[in-house]
């Protein structure tokens, strides 16, 4: 018997919810949802919102934000990177590994010895070392397929976006039994097998931590996500769920868009009949404490959409990176916030000086009625009528000559732009916006002024391995038997997979990243070009 510590009432989970809106509301000078939406919009370019500066004149956006976030999102995320399996008390050698190339090798090419010998592996009783090494080789390569189908590139630059831009960037990993996989129980191919990973990215506003002081995500005693989901949908997935009709009934539309993530969500069209849902993952102990199972809950305003069940996996299915971490606070903090006032600088200078250079090039003009009567415009060659003599036509119209305008201003502007791109750590260097002249001294300080990422993208990396436990749990807990797919060089094979024989292993992840290049092709021209004057290569290895 299990000690029930999650609340199943929608009512309970929706003060949770409310408890969660409150802390949010209350972190910095704005809250989480009114900065990020601030944070967003001077990103994307709309950084004059609420200026109240009128439409006579224009309003210059130099936007060294987006320039600073896409510089270092691309620096932390350009990295091949591969995730590599293992288990904990399994032997990895080198007369290990060769074995298990031929044993691949034999599996991959259809080779009746080898498949022998691989299923009297997996009919033993305790899966032996060079079994679980093998399975552990196909669950690196398997990864790959996985990142394929579930675009894990595209994944993983919009989790980086949001990080940047509000804080914190989390990914969500959940079974999909609709998915078909093209896969059999039975040889004769008349049970299909169905159902795999899929993966979201949340918005960290919809996202709530049952203990929004503890960073880590595995330790918070519950987590909900909100989400806006048509009604058709959700009494869809209640009526699946064997709800009473009066509560499937009871799924109404509703325009709870305040805390939703994102400005334009409040834009919601009310045609598009939808609900806010809330979903809550918990651990439920044994009476012990000596184990726990995850479980999950469905509700909507007054109705439960899916009562509680189990997962089946024994770790939250959410993968987080936060930008910044701040003490004492699951949610991390935004670059974004604090770049916004030299943002703001930046587009009144320039505003004013493009206003100023254009009160020269047309100064206002001074025209006396009682002399002109016919209108006055700007087109070229216009002819004035002027009644009087030509005392009265030299005093009919003149400019005011505006202020003069000092040069130091538009020097404080590039300066002003400069320190804020060389305080964030994206200088001319790295940017791109010098002439490369001396390629090594440019990588060297290059390679300088990329060190303070290296925190951000350690915990990118961290978050990858992450995901990659998550996906390996799913696949221990939910395939049961089946074949993983295989795709090397050579081709594309299958191996046989039971889930159920390696569910009680430790399964660590490992991510392992390749150096992406740095040269340019203009820059590897230049180093051919000197290789071949001095003679260190020949015409041959030259071209």
């Amino acid at each position: 018997m299990r000690q029930q510590t999650g609340g199943m009432l929608p009512d309970q989970i929706w003060e949770e919810y409310a408890a969660g809106i409150k802390f949010k509301t209350g972190l910095g000078s704005r809250g989480l949802y009114e900065q990020n939406k601030i944070n967003e919009r001077f990103y994307v370019g709309d950084q004059w919102q609420g200026a109240r500066c009128g439409s006579d004149r224009p309003l210059v956006r130099h936007n060294v934000i987006k320039r600073i976030g896409e510089y270092k999102m691309a620096l932390i995320g350009k990295n091949s990177v591969a995730v590599n399996f293992s288990a904990d008390g399994v032997a990895d050698t080198r007369a290990l590994r060769e074995q298990l190339k031929n044993l691949r090798a034999g599996l991959a090419g259809g080779d009746g010895r080898a498949i022998s010998q691989f299923q009297g592996m997996t009919e033993a009783g305790a899966p032996a070392e060079s079994e679980l090494a093998l399975v552990m080789q196909a669950l690196s390569d398997y990864y790959r397929v996985t990142s394929e189908r579930l675009k894990l590139s595209d994944i993983r630059e919009q989790t980086l976006r949001n990080a940047y831009i509000s804080g914190t960037g989390i990914v969500y990993t959940w079974w999909d039994d609709r998915i078909s996989t093209g896969l059999y129980a039975d040889d004769r191919r008349t049970t299909p097998i169905k159902g795999d990973i899929s993966c979201d990215v949340l918005d960290v506003e919809n996202v709530y931590f049952g203990d929004p002081n503890l960073d880590s995500i595995q330790e918070q005693p519950y987590i909900i996500i909100a989400q806006r989901l048509s009604v058709s949908d959700l009494r869809r997935e209640a009526r699946r769920c064997l709800r009473p009709e009066y509560e499937v009934q009871g799924i109404c539309s509703d325009s709870d868009t305040a805390y939703m993530a994102g400005e334009r969500s409040g834009g919601e069209p009310p045609e598009s009949g939808k609900a806010t849902v809330l979903t809550k993952f918990w651990k439920e102990w044994n009476r012990d404490g000596s184990g726990f199972v995850i479980k999950a809950v469905r509700v909507c305003r007054g109705a439960t959409v899916r009562p509680e069940w189990e997962l089946g996996i024994r770790l939250y299915p959410f993968a987080k990176i936060s930008w910044e971490r701040r003490r004492g606070c699951a949610y991390g903090e935004s670059e974004v916030t604090y770049l916004i006032p030299n943002q703001i600088a930046i587009n009144r200078m320039i505003t004013a000086s493009v206003w100023a250079v254009m009160m020269m090039g047309m100064p206002i003009m001074v025209v006396n009625s009682d002399i002109v009567t016919a209108e006055v415009t700007n087109d070229p060659g216009q002819v004035i009528p002027v009644c009087g003599s030509s005392e009265d036509a030299a005093a009919a119209i003149r400019y005011v000559d505006p202020p003069a305008f000092s040069s130091a201003f538009d020097e404080n502007i590039s300066s002003l732009i400069s320190n804020t791109l060389k305080q964030s750590g994206a200088n001319d260097v790295v940017l791109g916006d010098v002439r490369p002249d001396n390629t090594s001294a440019i990588m060297a300080v290059r390679e300088t002024a990329t060190l303070p990422l290296l925190s951000v993208q350690n915990r990118f990396y961290s978050f990858i391995e992450d995901i990659a436990r998550i996906w390996a749990e799913f696949w221990v807990t939910q395939y049961g038997q089946r074949r993983l797919k295989i795709r090397e060089d050579d081709g594309t094979w299958y191996l046989p997979f039971d889930g159920d024989r390696y569910r009680e292993l430790i399964i660590s992840a490992r991510v392992d990243v390749g150096a992406a290049n740095l040269w340019s092709e203009e820059q590897s021209i230049r180093t051919l070009d000197s290789l071949f004057d001095r003679k260190v290569i020949d015409a041959v290895q030259y071209l």
